[in-house]
């Protein structure tokens, strides 16, 4: 029942003949989807009181919602298209880049997690740069805009990645106009954002994070049964010359070191760590954190699953196809209700992320310029308002940056990735782990690393070693060095810090 039928025309055909790929009746079910998301933030728009409830939900998520948003909003587009595409492209030397996103997700639930939830409360934290602000006890607020700044540059470029995504995903599907259909995502992510705030952004994460794992797990055991095994795919890659070992002459350790070092983005990404930030209680996080590891193997595996698959399926692809392979797959294995609802889990992948990263952006603007420099003295319902009118205004930017179709999903995110990374990764670290640093050390780092990620990225050095890896080791370096000749003297900050390593404070 769930393969395809005469009611949808071939990958090639359509490809060829510039058809929509899929039926009236897979159109029908992104419209109930749609639906259902607005009506979950037309649900939760009469649950936002307040700043907090807008920016953090309460801080009342549970454990099933945290560990599910957490990983949804992370894993965005990319997961089900540019990882894919890279496979595709680079065969089994760019696991790399997935085996350090699973080690790089583990070690933000082991380590970041808890202390972060925990300090944020005690600060009253409701985004990073505030969080930052008062733990390092920045007295010139500084610390707290330029990070604000980044945040918005980044998120930016990120939310843009995502809606390049949406409008390949409608472009390829029903041969919509490539700018009509980056709109058309937008409009309706927008919506239920600008609605909800972050209950309406974390419940919808629910859904989309167990629609597209359910996805990402069927659809390539069906590819892989529609080939009749994998001897396809190794004749495939023997036929393309592409890569089949993880390490090799063709590949140097700085290449391997290089994909692996998306790792150590996690450490800086305000839209996962907000999660944290916003779970009931930190003593749920265990919980969370399991449900989140067994989610993350599943979809790295099953992404990495369809780019292999698809080297023996559409062998001939180019001019950036290969980020669509996730969606030709679909269209020429399943039936059309069933295609429907599994191109929906795409849709789920980009929305997850996006929605997220305009609640931050929105979040960066009204509670870090809005409240603290325009007006100090605004009312809850108009810090509420000017959040949703924040949102709005960063979407606009970002759909106009996505509307040039030559851009890629990954080329995007790896960008915005490394930025975020290279930023605020360190600071996140020293915050919770270092007794010593000082507000002084935190800023040097910060705009020390911003800078040698845009400089190594603009030079084209990006081909020879991922930004992210310059840039963070110069925010360490830096910040180190600092904190050895101007250390942390606030005796509240110091106290606090101790209070927390001592487990204290729970």
């Amino acid at each position: 029942m769930f393969l395809k039928n005469n009611s949808i025309i071939s990958v090639q055909a359509a490809r060829d003949r510039g058809t929509a790929m899929i039926s009236p009746s897979a159109l029908a079910t992104f419209i109930l989807y749609f639906i259902l998301l607005l009506g979950m933030g037309l649900y939760f728009y009469r649950r936002t009181a307040n700043l907090e409830d807008y920016l953090l939900g309460g801080r009342s998520l549970g454990v099933w919602v945290t560990a599910f948003s957490a990983q949804a909003s992370d894993m965005s587009g990319w997961l089900l298209m540019g990882l894919p595409g890279a496979i595709y492209l680079g065969g089994v030397t760019a696991l790399w880049i997935a085996l350090g996103l699973f080690i790089g997700t583990v070690f933000n639930w082991q380590f970041v997690a808890r202390r972060l939830r925990i300090y944020t409360q005690l600060y009253n934290s409701l985004t990073l740069p505030s969080f930052f602000e008062s733990r390092f006890g920045d007295p010139t607020g500084l610390l707290r805009i330029l990070s604000a700044v980044i945040t918005l540059i980044f998120f930016t470029i990120y939310t843009s990645s995502g809606l390049v995504a949406s409008g390949k995903l409608f472009e390829s599907i029903f041969n919509m106009n490539y700018r009509l259909a980056v709109l058309t995502g937008g409009i309706v992510i927008i919506a239920y954002t600008f609605l909800g705030g972050f209950l309406a952004v974390s419940w919808t994460d629910l859904v989309q994070g167990s629609l597209m794992v359910m996805a990402i797990v069927v659809v390539p055991l069906a590819a892989i049964s529609s080939l009749g095994g994998t001897d396809a795919i190794t004749g495939a890659m023997t036929v393309k010359n592409i890569p089949r070992e993880l390490f090799g002459s063709r590949f140097s350790l700085l290449t391997v070191f290089s994909a692996a070092a998306w790792g150590l983005g996690y450490f800086g990404q305000p839209h996962i760590l907000a999660r944290f930030m916003g779970i009931r209680s930190a003593r749920d996080l265990p919980r969370s954190m399991f449900i989140a590891i067994i989610w993350v193997i599943l979809s790295l595996s099953g992404a990495v699953a369809v780019g292999f698959i698809a080297i023996a399926m559409f062998p001939d692809l180019s001019g950036g196809e290969e980020e669509k392979v996730f969606i030709y797959m679909i269209a020429e294995i399943f039936n059309p209700w069933t295609a429907g609802i599994m191109l929906a889990a795409i849709l789920s992948a980009i929305m997850s992320t996006i929605d997220s990263q305009l609640l931050v952006s929105s979040s960066a603007l009204t509670e870090d310029f809005y409240d603290k420099v325009i007006r100090n003295n605004a009312s809850q319902r108009e810090l509420v308002f000017m959040g949703r009118i924040c949102v709005i205004i960063i979407s606009v930017i970002a759909l106009l940056l996505a509307m040039n179709p030559d851009n890629t999903v990954l080329g995007l995110v790896a960008y915005a990735w490394g930025g975020f990374g290279a930023a605020f990764g360190p600071l996140v670290l020293f915050a919770l782990f270092s007794r010593k640093t000082s507000w002084q050390a935190a800023l040097a780092g910060m705009i020390t690393g911003t800078i040698t990620l845009v400089l190594w990225k603009s030079n084209g050095l990006g081909g020879f070693m991922y930004e992210i890896v310059p840039g963070f080791a110069s925010n360490i370096i830096v910040m180190t060095a600092v904190s050895r000749f101007i250390p942390q003297r606030n005796e509240k900050i110091l106290s606090d810090f101790d209070m927390i390593n001592s487990g204290e404070i729970n």
